[in-house]
């Protein structure tokens, strides 16, 4: 289980740990599960950024954009190098060689930088709304955790790995389908504590989840059949687009 947190940490995270010893499904599998608590302190960083500058008198949107920021120096930009790599290997070509190789490269084209500017301005202009509620901030960095969650879906038995190789490779159907239920009902309970914390109706919480869960579900399902699987820039694009769907869906 240290490994699995380890991994999870250095994975996830910018925060230095320690290499796990190996990288198996008995340790990969269980990293997954616990990504949201390994993504705890980068909840806590953004609530932080967003009370400090609203205490401050900042302008809300400038405050939201560092907010994003800085979540973005957190975790390394790791996820929105997957995100904009995803929609360029996704509209790239109709081949899925080709689709995969302009995944690989890295280099950011068109549809990348649009979706990187999309998908941030998304989360940072929600953000922005969510610092009217007196614990708005708070809202917000439980919805980070919340949104690591996407990983349990991307990483659920049955749901295949259009590579063999690659780090995404090492944890594709590395999660049982009942945990993965599980984990989505305890976060769906986190997200439902957040909204009663800023005193909104409860129901917005199964809400918010709900969102997050169809929106990952249709990008697996579009990589399903461009590439036939998915893969670790997949991964980090869930992770982002489940967050915006989170922040959008809490306002």
């Amino acid at each position: 289980m240290l490994d699995s947190w380890r991994f999870a940490v250095g994975t996830l995270t910018a925060i230095p740990v320690r290499m796990p010893r190996s990288a198996d499904r008995d340790v990969t599998g269980p990293a997954m599960v616990l990504a949201p608590l390994a993504v705890v302190p980068l909840g806590l960083l953004v609530a932080l950024v967003c009370l400090g500058g609203r205490e401050l008198g900042l302008a809300p949107l400038g405050v939201a954009i560092t907010a994003v920021g800085a979540l973005a120096l957190g975790s390394r930009a790791f996820h929105l190098d997957g995100l904009a790599d995803t929609a360029d290997g996704l509209t790239a070509s109709y081949e899925r060689e080709r689709s995969l190789a302009v995944m690989r490269t890295g280099d950011v084209g068109p549809a990348g930088a649009a979706s990187l500017v999309l998908v941030l301005g998304v989360q940072a202009a929600a953000i922005a709304a969510l610092l009217q509620h007196d614990h708005g901030p708070w809202l917000a960095g439980i919805l980070v955790v919340v949104s690591r969650g996407a990983v349990a879906i991307t990483c659920m038995r049955g749901v295949p790995g259009a590579r063999t190789e690659g780090l995404g490779a090492t944890y594709v159907g590395a999660v049982h389908p009942a945990v993965t239920i599980l984990v989505w009902l305890l976060l769906t309970a986190a997200a439902t504590a957040g909204f009663v914390l800023v005193d909104e109706g409860w129901w917005r919480g199964p809400l918010a989840a709900a969102a997050a869960i169809v929106v990952v579900a249709l990008v697996v399902h579009r990589a399903l059949r461009r590439i036939g699987g998915v893969t670790g820039d997949v991964f980090g694009a869930c992770i982002e687009l489940s967050l915006a769907a989170l922040l959008l869906a809490a306002t």
